[in-house]
């Protein structure tokens, strides 16, 4: 017995050493490989050492390894690398798509390849040595190439390999373990990995491989949506917009028709957060301006955007039709020619003329043509304005030349129409916030008081956010609401805008990191670096504290003195852009039919927020999808594990059913069918 155990070993050893010597460019390929795709899971979702996405990642290079074998030897290097090199593209580009968005980077999003070149500076500012590191990959692979040229390797190959046993043996190995991985998979797994709403949860589980390639097929299904999932889609559409709980929060409350007659004008004020409001350096607001319109008319304090990779056009769509983005791309450049409700469709059909105008090109965000097929009649883009290379920050023309601007082509619409609905789109609070010299001057400097070991003690002056990413953020806001605040000032003094009511709103967050704003409230001015936890000073900004101050500013303000009384004060209310179309449309007199969100006046504390990635805040709870952790944000409050799993109940089906009227052209296709169905329903309640 110990005979045939030791000859089953010394077997064992000499295959051992006859598959490495045999197929050393193989193995060099899988080595790289596996390290590249481990380190890109290390850097964002810090999972490198999971043993089920390992595995899976390890499925898929031996599966597209093992097509290697089917080439003559001397020509399998050129296949394995550029094997290495798509890996390699993959790693950098979600590398530095997660930094951004916390989340993995969409074969559906290349379709906003052409938005690449006005937002570049934003991505080579955030540009880290951890996101190119992969290039060492395919550059060792060629190394090694080179060494097993020059010992005669693929000579000797060419004689010895037997390509397709080697190909079936390996890609057998490949689907074993791919097997495993989804034999070990839970019901949850399946369905995070179907629906691809938490990108995040995908790449823990499955590895970043199988992720690509199952967003790959989800980019290309809607191209063929007739053929694919549509019948259920359409059914889970009809269910939902005729069910009783759809219309639980309908009717009437005390701001109904209150805007009946009156102008609209929204203004997308890019990147403005609603912390920024309670920022003060020595005696001066940072948002003076802004914090003296909230005052003056009704401000929503905890409105939160519901941004996915489209950041502003997201907001721009979700604001316009009460949905939310789509999962996969952006509505914009993928999905514009569906059929939407749009609030400048709906105003234009009670006489209203619309515009939007914005000091970009108009092939921005696709606005050229998404625009008109919105509602917009007249657009205003970079090429409407007067301005030289010297009035520009950032983007395109600033924004004080730009509502200078603006102004007389509202008041020549005022003047020809009855009513109007306008969008101002603001451009200069956009990232890379690093245009210094142009936002002006804003003391950000705190003195504090040190003392030494004598206890003497004296006064010094730091101006420690100066230059970082914080610091120039604050600076670039203050110019943004410098800019508001002068065109309120011609507002307010104009013979114009008496019949007008202007919703300002912050389009999302300045994807600014935890770390950086750690650096704006727990900066310890004595060390030169950030306070320890245990420093009683220390102010808890955790992943939670982060997320929930995402929010940003939503104001419905007019000069009308008598509408201003009935239109001020806080509202509380935890709010989504879905809430913002319901909420104004019950004021104006429309009404969107299909709508994701509520009028916040009729749902109030009930009101849940869900965020593309399938997180959700309540007045409650935030809650994190990825994790399935959540955080309890009202003092006091206890909560059941049903009222959690109830939200993520309703929080999957508002995604599905929203996704689904994007993608398969629902209110176009089915809309007349659930109209149908809600008028029979409402004809047999009064019989």
């Amino acid at each position: 017995m110990k005979e045939k155990i030791k000859l089953f070993f010394r077997k064992l050893r000499k295959n051992v050493i006859e598959y490495i010597a045999t197929n050393r460019l193989f193995l060099a390929y899988v080595i790289l490989a596996m390290a590249g795709l481990m380190l890109v899971r290390n850097f964002t979702v810090n999972n490198m050492w999971s043993f089920e996405a390992f595995i899976c990642d390890l499925a898929l290079v031996l599966m597209f390894g093992s097509l290697g074998y089917l080439v003559k030897p001397k020509n399998q290097y050129l296949y394995f690398m550029i094997v290495l090199i798509i890996f390699t593209l993959m790693e950098v580009i979600n590398g530095i798509y997660y930094t951004f968005y916390t989340s993995f980077a969409s074969f559906g999003e290349l379709a906003t390849a052409g938005q690449t070149e006005t937002v570049m500076g934003s991505i080579f500012e955030k540009i880290e040595i951890t996101h190119v590191i992969y290039i060492i990959f395919p550059i060792l692979f060629y190394f090694i190439h080179k060494k097993l040229f020059k010992s005669a390797y693929y000579s000797f190959m060419s004689v010895v390999e037997k390509g397709k046993k080697m190909c079936v043996v390996t890609l057998l190995v490949g689907c074993l373990f791919l097997a495993y991985t989804f034999v070990t998979a839970t019901g949850t797994d399946y369905s995070r990995l179907a629906k691809q709403w938490n990108r995040v949860y995908v790449v823990e589980r499955f590895g970043i491989v199988l992720y690509q390639i199952n967003d790959l097929i989800q980019t290309l299904t809607p191209k063929f949506s007739s053929l694919f999932g549509y019948d259920e889609a359409a059914q889970s559409f009809i269910d939902y917009f005729t069910s009783d709980e759809v219309d639980e929060y309908d009717g009437e409350n005390k701001y109904t028709g209150i805007l009946e007659g009156y102008n609209i004008v929204f203004i997308h004020m890019e990147g403005m957060q609603t912390y920024l409001m309670d920022l003060v350096f020595n005696g001066v607001e940072v948002t003076p301006n802004l914090n003296q319109i909230a005052s003056e008319g009704m401000f929503f304090s905890r409105f939160y955007p519901q941004v996915s990779i489209g950041t502003s056009s997201d907001t721009e769509f979700t604001l316009n039709t009460s949905l939310l983005p789509a999962a996969s791309g952006a509505v914009f450049t993928s999905y514009y020619d569906r059929e939407y409700v749009t609030i400048p469709k709906l105003l234009k059909e009670k006489g209203y003329t619309t515009f939007s105008t914005h000091g970009n090109y108009a092939s921005m965000w696709n606005r050229a043509i998404v625009h008109p097929r919105f509602g917009y009649d007249e657009m205003y883009f970079e090429e409407s304005f007067d301005y030289t290379e010297e009035d520009v920050i950032n983007l395109g023309i600033n924004d004080k030349l730009f509502f200078k601007q603006v102004v007389p082509i509202i008041e020549n619409i005022e003047q020809n129409s009855t009513n109007y609905m306008g969008t101002i789109i603001t451009l200069s609070n956009h990232s890379p916030f690093k245009f210094l010299d142009q936002y002006g001057e804003y003391d950000m400097s705190t003195t504090y008081e040190e003392c030494d070991e004598n206890q003497v003690c004296q006064e010094k002056t730091t101006n420690y956010l100066y230059g970082t990413d914080a610091g120039n953020y604050i600076m670039s806001s203050h110019y943004a609401d410098q800019a508001l605040g002068e065109f309120f000032e011609y507002v307010n003094n104009s013979e114009y805008f008496n019949n007008t009511v202007f919703v300002l709103y912050g389009d999302h967050d300045a994807k600014l990191s935890r770390n950086a704003l750690n650096y704006l409230y727990n900066y310890d001015y004595k060390t030169g670096e950030l306070k320890s936890e245990d420093d009683p000073t220390y102010i808890q900004y955790d992943e939670y504290d982060h997320e929930l101050n995402k929010n940003t500013p939503l104001i419905i303000w007019t000069k009308n003195k008598e509408l201003r009384r009935k239109l001020h004060g806080e509202v509380d209310y935890v709010m989504g852009m879905y809430d913002v179309m319901p909420t104004l449309g019950n004021m104006l007199g429309i009404e969107n039919e299909f709508a994701m969100g509520h009028d916040i006046f009729n749902i109030k504390d009930d009101n849940y927020v869900v965020f593309p990635s399938g997180n959700f805040v309540t007045n409650l709870i935030y809650y994190n999808n990825s994790t399935g952790q959540s955080k309890i944000i009202k003092e006091g409050a206890t909560l059941s594990s049903d009222y959690i799993a109830n939200m993520i109940q309703k929080t999957e089906k508002v995604l599905e059913v929203s996704n689904s009227i994007i993608v398969h052209d629902l209110i176009k296709n089915e809309g007349d069918t659930v109209r149908k169905i809600k008028e029979n329903k409402e004809n047999e309640a009064t019989e």
